[in-house]
């Protein structure tokens, strides 16, 4: 028993190698105010941890769980294929592409909008689209004087005209600025279409299209809709006029 212990001691004492979640079926352990020792004595008490535990390093970890979300996403196909659709006819009819996200979201909603009004991967002539959240002076004044639920909402109602189509970003599904922004689009007559991820949260249901990434770790959720949005930019960018 005592070298059982010894063994899962080292096993976590080791700096050079992280666990395998899966193997060992526990969330990740990060006790800066416990011992190792009465750590390990923990984990041996309560999962008799067996000698042979496969080491995992964190980028393999890291890998296996975005594999694990890539290979659920093709039930999202049809779903892709309808926004892109959506985006493909307001582009066409000369109407504009709108996005919003917070956080990585926003970043991506900028990435989005560039890829339209520049380019994707063929030369071609811009068309219009934009991101709410690259105006710091617009965001912050409506944040201040009216609630940062409104930041995207108000510039839908200022820029959103019927036919456009507004594409939001959330990997939680519970951000209310996003919501409130959603709700807007439909007042104003806006098309909408939403990433979401970890169930869709309260934001479920409140676009026309929706696609919700499987999983719980915002990273690999945010990586996972970055390959669908770069999907939707192909299927698009494949109707658009040179």
């Amino acid at each position: 028993m005592e070298g059982v212990a010894t063994e899962v001691l080292e096993f976590f004492a080791e700096k050079a190698h992280k666990t395998s979640i899966k193997a060992v079926g526990l969330n990740a352990v990060n006790p800066p105010r416990l011992g190792w020792r009465l750590v390990a004595m923990t984990l041996l008490t309560i999962f008799a941890l067996p000698s042979n535990v496969p080491y995992m390093s964190q980028f393999q970890d890291s890998l296996q769980s975005l594999q694990e979300v890539l290979q659920a996403l093709p039930p999202l196909q049809a779903d892709l294929e309808k926004a892109a659709a959506m985006a493909g006819d307001a582009l066409l009819a000369g109407n504009k592409l709108m996005f919003c996200g917070n956080g990585g979201s926003a970043s991506d909603s900028a990435h989005l909008a560039t890829e339209f009004t520049c380019r994707f991967k063929e030369d071609r002539r811009p068309y219009p689209a934009m991101a709410f959240t690259v105006d710091a002076g617009l965001m912050t004044a409506i944040g201040n004087d009216y609630d940062f639920t409104e930041v995207f909402a108000r510039q839908v109602a200022a820029f959103g005209k019927p036919g456009d189509v507004l594409i939001v970003l959330t990997t939680s599904g519970k951000s209310r600025n996003i919501l409130t922004a959603l709700e807007e689009a439909r007042r104003q007559g806006v098309q909408t279409i939403a990433f979401l991820g970890k169930g869709g949260g309260f934001t479920k249901g409140a676009a026309d299209v929706e696609m919700i990434v499987p999983g719980i770790e915002t990273a690999r959720i945010q990586e996972a809709q970055k390959f669908l949005l770069h999907v939707l930019c192909e299927i698009v960018e494949e109707r658009l006029p040179r």
